[in-house]
């Protein structure tokens, strides 16, 4: 289960116009520094574009929908720690991958689903792709 933990306002790349990003966030893991050996508690988050205006949004914070928060392979790129300044250089990043669905399948072949934003969000609604 992924939860629905904030919003961001963003301006798509292509032409400048603003939409609204949810923060999504996955449970709770574990991990193994590389360099002390210790482990340390972490959560992995990442954003997704939407149709919603912000109001909307901010309603869906602490909604849970099925699925995970998976590493996904990238060019690299740059990175800065914005509480210590140290600049890292990334080849990933984090993506919604929908229950049931592979990280190639929400890539490459993902149906996409919505919940019904009404009194019963539990009802699903499965998108056929159109041939």
């Amino acid at each position: 289960m992924v939860t629905v933990v904030d919003y961001a306002l963003r301006n798509a790349k292509e032409d400048g116009r603003p939409f609204v990003a949810l923060v999504l966030q996955g449970g709770l893991s574990l991990v193994q520094s590389k360099q002390s050996g210790n482990f340390y508690a972490t959560v992995k988050q990442c954003s997704i574009p939407s149709t919603f205006d912000e109001e909307t949004a901010k309603g869906f914070i602490g909604e849970k929908l099925p699925g995970s928060v998976q590493r996904m392979s990238c060019e690299s790129y740059e990175w800065a720690n914005k509480d210590t300044g140290e600049v890292l250089e990334l080849s990933h990043r984090w993506v919604y991958v929908p229950e049931g669905a592979t990280l190639e399948d929400a890539i490459f072949t993902g149906n996409p689903e919505f919940a019904l934003a009404d009194e019963q969000p539990e009802k699903k609604m499965r998108l056929q792709p159109t041939l």
